[in-house]
């Protein structure tokens, strides 16, 4: 084929014009290595025409070879893509006008048109392959680079960490914000894949629980992005703190999730942690709160189940409110005379210890905790 060196010239001059930053690897010569393949290539093509042969192998290794210097010169697939379908454009156009030229039936053109689209897949297909290789390893290297980062955000340090953690954000490209929010995320099964993540939210996805690092937490909109994004997996959103405390808010991630675990918070949905901060301060500490209640509330203890649970509510309500007959009542959807009625006997049981703000304050703590515990049992039972 004598128009060969011709249309190689011409691939070559189109490629460095629709892509100027391109480079090329040259041989001992000087010459462009792919200009060679890209000879090797259409001359193979045009012998197949005529003869059974197939590609030699140094063909497709050349071709991976292209696809991975794509791959680490930080090209993405699509310029790869589009440098081949320029070649095929002008490979193509240089046939056809040979076979126009020589009178080539249309029916021939097609078949024509196929073969070369065939071939070329061909090739290209190593060129994908060759660049696949390397963005994995280069997405393994920066999935452990990543992991590092995480490790170092989330663990607690005696020590100033923000140049150790500079370093390690640059290693990823990773601007470093004022403020993060550590979160955990159960797998809901064995092969689940990871969410997707956007906003610049840090992700290590390699155990049971996946653990996040969440810029500017705060920001408009971002926990609702976040939620969206990880839908179907249940986990918690610790509080925004200073970048060097990301420690911090994994503790009371760490601790929403165990909550939820023990089917002492909603489970099925991301929790944001500052949502749930009555649960998360009050129900650790159960056992303490148990044996508080029994002495504070000792005095309902000879009633029947259902009048103590109305003096409990009504007394609540009074406690959170402060308020009038009327305000309570409107609270418990009752009348304010059966408020004043219940008032009376609760002043009976606990007498001047309603006018003592620190008994008052266990009444409070005690009771809410009864009411958040009677409500979670609601939840469950739904």
């Amino acid at each position: 084929m004598e128009q060969l060196p011709e249309l190689v010239r011409d691939i070559m001059a189109a490629m460095r014009r629709e892509h100027p930053g391109l480079e090329f690897l040259t041989d001992e010569n000087g010459r462009p290595r792919v200009a060679l393949a890209i000879r090797v290539a259409l001359g193979h093509f045009v012998r197949q025409l005529t003869e059974d042969s197939e590609t030699p192998p140094e063909l497709h290794e050349f071709f991976m070879e292209f696809g991975r210097n794509q791959a680490r010169s930080g090209r993405n697939l699509n310029v790869l893509q589009s440098i081949f379908r320029l070649s095929v454009r002008l490979a193509w156009r240089s046939l056809a006008d040979i076979g126009q030229s020589v009178g080539i039936p249309p029916p021939a053109m097609y078949e024509l048109a196929e073969s070369v689209l065939e071939y070329l897949d061909e090739l290209v297909s190593h060129s994908v392959r060759g660049y696949a290789e390397v963005a994995v390893d280069q997405a393994g290297e920066r999935i452990q680079r990543q992991r590092a980062l995480i490790d170092l955000l989330l663990t607690e340090h005696r020590s100033d960490p923000s140049a150790a953690m500079a370093a390690q954000a640059a290693a990823v490209d990773w601007p470093l914000p004022g403020r993060v929010a550590a979160a955990l995320l159960l797998r809901p099964a064995r092969e689940s894949v990871p969410p997707v993540l956007s906003g610049g939210v840090l992700i290590d996805a390699g155990g049971e629980q996946a653990r996040l690092v969440v810029p500017d937490p705060d920001g408009p909109g971002a926990f609702e992005r976040l939620a969206r994004a990880t839908g179907g997996w249940s986990g918690a959103v610790g509080p925004a703190v200073p970048l060097t405390q990301a420690a911090v808010s994994l503790h009371w991630a760490a601790a929403a999730v165990g909550m939820m675990k023990a089917g002492l918070l909603p489970n099925g949905r991301l929790l944001r942690c500052s949502d749930h901060a009555e649960a998360l301060v009050l129900m650790p500490a159960c056992e303490l709160i148990d044996d508080l209640g029994r002495r504070r509330l000792a005095q309902l203890s000879d009633l029947s189940a259902v009048p103590a649970g109305r003096l409990a509510e009504t007394l609540l309500a009074w406690l959170e409110t402060q308020g009038s007959a009327p305000a309570v009542a409107d609270r418990l959807g009752v009348h304010p005379q059966t408020v004043r009625n219940r008032m009376r006997q609760i002043r009976d049981l606990w007498g001047e210890e309603l006018d003592d703000p620190e008994r008052r304050f266990e009444l409070e703590l005690v009771l809410r905790v009864r009411r958040m515990r009677a409500e979670l049992g609601e939840a469950k039972a739904d």
